[in-house]
């Protein structure tokens, strides 16, 4: 899979990546890619497809396999979107491994209102923050869903979320208040865009500053941080036989 570089994300992954909203920190990002593999992510495909395969061959209840959230996965279409999803996850965090996940860990969500207001509720007090910094000409949520839009075209995707299921996944830190993890998926454009948010709480946050300055002052080293002010112009436009292993990836 191939990250997209696209301007307007990039800008407003810019606001994305810290938001201090008072009690806690919201960061996240928006990343799309490329469904076209090659290399790694090719070898590692095919595995995971064999890997499915297997046990579907070895399911006691094969019925049970045609009700998974990304379809039945005696399906090969179905097997792709799993596998485009756990790369996809497997390309934000490389210091996971998101190889053991399946089709049960994943949730396809019904109606893309739905989503938005999900998401447009979680970041309210991140709207405020956008507001103060940069004024109310271009609202917050509007530039998001606006750039959203121009990088994955919302109205044709099938829309994903993956909730964290196990400890050691960066979902599950101490602290954490809430997250999201959305892929909005468009066959036709053959991308997945990822959104994911996370709120921390400001106390783990001075918990964490705290080790980190002890660790600084035992080292005698020191380090900093910032981040980038809003920057981006917008685009105006919103709007087989499935037990053999495939080999190519593409839609």
């Amino acid at each position: 899979m191939k990250l997209l570089v696209e301007p307007d994300v990039a800008a407003l992954n810019a606001f994305l990546t810290n938001v201090n909203v008072g009690d806690y920190v919201v960061s996240g990002q928006v990343e799309s890619y490329s469904c076209k593999l090659a290399g790694t992510d090719k070898k590692l495909s095919r595995s995971l497809d064999a890997e499915v395969v297997t046990e579907i061959v070895s399911s006691c209840s094969p019925t049970n396999l045609s009700t998974s959230p990304v379809g039945p996965l005696t399906d090969q279409n179905s097997r792709k979107t799993l596998i485009y999803l756990i790369l996809t996850l497997n390309h934000i965090y490389p210091d996971y491994d998101f190889s053991s996940l399946r089709a049960e860990h994943f949730t396809k969500e019904g109606t893309l209102s739905d989503v938005k207001t999900d998401i447009d509720t979680l970041l309210m007090e991140s709207s405020k923050v956008w507001a103060a910094r940069y004024g109310n000409e271009e609202p917050f949520l509007e530039v998001l869903w606006k750039t959203i839009d121009a990088a994955i075209e919302v109205f044709d995707c099938d829309v994903y979320s993956y909730k964290a299921v196990a400890e050691g996944d960066p979902f599950t830190d101490d602290g954490n208040l809430w997250s999201f993890n959305y892929f909005f998926y468009n066959k036709k454009l053959k991308r997945i865009l990822y959104f994911t948010m996370h709120a921390t709480s400001k106390t783990m946050l001075d918990l964490d500053s705290d080790d980190e300055l002890d660790l600084d002052e035992s080292n005698d080293q020191t380090g900093g941080t910032g981040y980038n002010s809003y920057d981006g112009s917008y685009r105006e436009s919103f709007g087989n036989d499935d037990s053999m292993v495939f080999d190519e990836m593409d839609l």
